[in-house]
């Protein structure tokens, strides 16, 4: 995989030009390698194609998701002019481990073999567990550090046990051999299989924060510096959910009256425990963290059902979800800069001060929310729509209403900026950077919530 490549270069590039004091290098360098990761990544569409051995596998489905994570990693990096300079001198490693983070999500993405499933996540979250704590005198961000660590290697203890298992009932790694054996019952022992099942389960749902495996999201999420949480909440989750449904949908067909139950208490608890604590945050930081919670429970909807679209709706799903949260991250840094907090108050009276800022982030929330004319309505609609072709019905109902808790508490954002006073009422200067990201932030939510058939039937 081209794109591996390019990204790992760049990534050694910098390391250089860091060691020679080429600072104002770096981020150009670093949008130079996504932008020509993402070239190369989108020619090979329609081309399926096998690398390292057959352990990665590049098909469509991996194509867009991948594309998916190097414009959402160009987006956030655009936000992340002057924003290492005031961390530390040493700015050069948190790009070059930033870009480690995203090759490590794209062998998630395109893994064919789980020894590459493991190695992708190490990668990636070896790369993050730095990130995650690089204001080394930021007690929080200290915090966050150490929680990531010692829940992210749990988590990969259960996964790496899981894998174990997966191997000794069907004698192989590769995915869709272990569907064959499925298939053609040539499984050893099927105690060994489910548990191993229900180990992968575990491990990947506490990659994605999917409850009851999310407590330590919140606390990671607010301590982290916001560009790694911005990261962490969008290129990871989306590569975590990638790979959870790639495994699912390929090696343990035939075997859904076991595993689909799991996964669906899984998402009812996510759902609930996210949408509902959210309602009660008045940290806008924390409130994301929660919202990501949520949405990756209707993410996880995709996998219960495995409809015919299913990954056109989890893709769109994703899409929708990461752009409208890079908005809100971009907003939430401009008045972090001018406030000094994060709460939900310190928006208060952006709606006169700064329109343009404001009217971004209604966008931002609207689409969180699914209301229509945004991605997040379709994206919604699309996940809903597998689910009611499975008969899931009951499950709709809990999803729909806990979208109606969405709409509250995303609104409750708005609110505060239209009609709270602000003792402040300077307007907040406005970087290049910022301006492009949230420009085509607003272009693409708007533009695929009444075009959406742009992405629904992509594969």
């Amino acid at each position: 995989m081209i794109a591996l490549v390019i990204l790992i270069i760049t990534a050694l590039v910098l390391l250089f030009a860091g060691l020679y004091h080429f600072n104002k290098a770096l981020l150009p360098l670093s949008l130079l390698g996504i932008l020509s990761a993402l070239v190369v990544t989108i020619l090979d569409w329609n081309q399926p194609k096998y690398y390292f051995a057959e352990t990665l596998f590049i098909d469509n489905f991996s194509v867009a998701f991948s594309s998916l994570l190097l414009v959402s990693t160009g987006l956030i990096f655009l936000l992340s002019s002057d924003y290492f300079e005031k961390i530390s001198k040493n700015v050069a490693e948190y790009y070059a481990l930033i870009l480690f983070a995203l090759v490590g999500a794209l062998c998630l993405i395109s893994y064919q073999n789980l020894s590459m499933l493991f190695i992708g996540i190490e990668i990636m979250s070896v790369s993050l567990y730095i990130l995650a704590g690089i204001r080394k005198n930021d007690p929080f961000s200290n915090e966050a550090a150490l929680k990531y660590f010692l829940m992210g290697s749990f988590a990969t203890g259960f996964l790496l046990f899981g894998i174990a298992l997966l191997y000794g009932a069907t004698g192989t790694f590769n995915i869709e051999l272990i569907a064959e054996s499925i298939r053609e019952g040539k499984i050893l022992d099927f105690s060994i299989l489910y548990g191993g099942i229900l180990m992968v389960i575990i491990g990947l749902s506490f990659k994605v924060s999917a409850a009851p495996f999310h407590f330590w999201a919140p606390d990671v999420y607010q301590g982290s510096p916001a560009l790694i949480t911005a990261f962490m909440s969008t290129v990871v989750k989306t590569a975590g959910i990638a790979a959870f449904y790639k495994l699912f949908a390929t090696s343990f067909i035939g075997l859904e009256q076991f595993w689909v139950p799991v996964i669906t208490v899984i998402v009812v608890i996510t759902l609930l425990v996210g949408n509902f604590t959210a309602a009660y945050q008045l940290n806008f930081k924390r409130l994301l963290a929660y919202s990501s919670i949520s949405n990756a429970g209707y993410m996880l909807i995709g996998i219960v059902t495995l409809a015919a679209y299913s990954s056109n709706a989890v893709f769109f799903y994703a899409a929708a979800y990461s752009i409208a949260t890079i908005m809100a991250f971009s907003v939430l840094l401009l008045i972090k800069n001018k406030t000094g907090n994060t709460e939900i108050e310190s928006f208060s009276g952006l709606g006169k001060s700064n329109p343009g800022l404001a009217f971004a982030l209604t966008i931002s929330m609207c689409s969180l929310a699914g209301i229509p004319l945004t991605a997040g309505f379709f994206g919604k609609f699309m996940i809903f729509s597998s689910a009611i072709s499975q008969q899931l019905v009951w499950l709709i109902v809990i999803a729909v209403i806990n979208s109606a808790i969405g709409i509250y508490y995303y609104f409750k954002v708005i609110k505060v900026m239209y009609t709270s006073e602000s003792p402040d009422s300077n307007t907040i200067s406005i970087p290049a950077g910022y301006k492009i990201v949230l420009s085509v932030g607003v272009a693409l939510v708007l533009i695929l919530g009444i075009y959406p058939d742009l992405l629904i039937r992509l594969f």
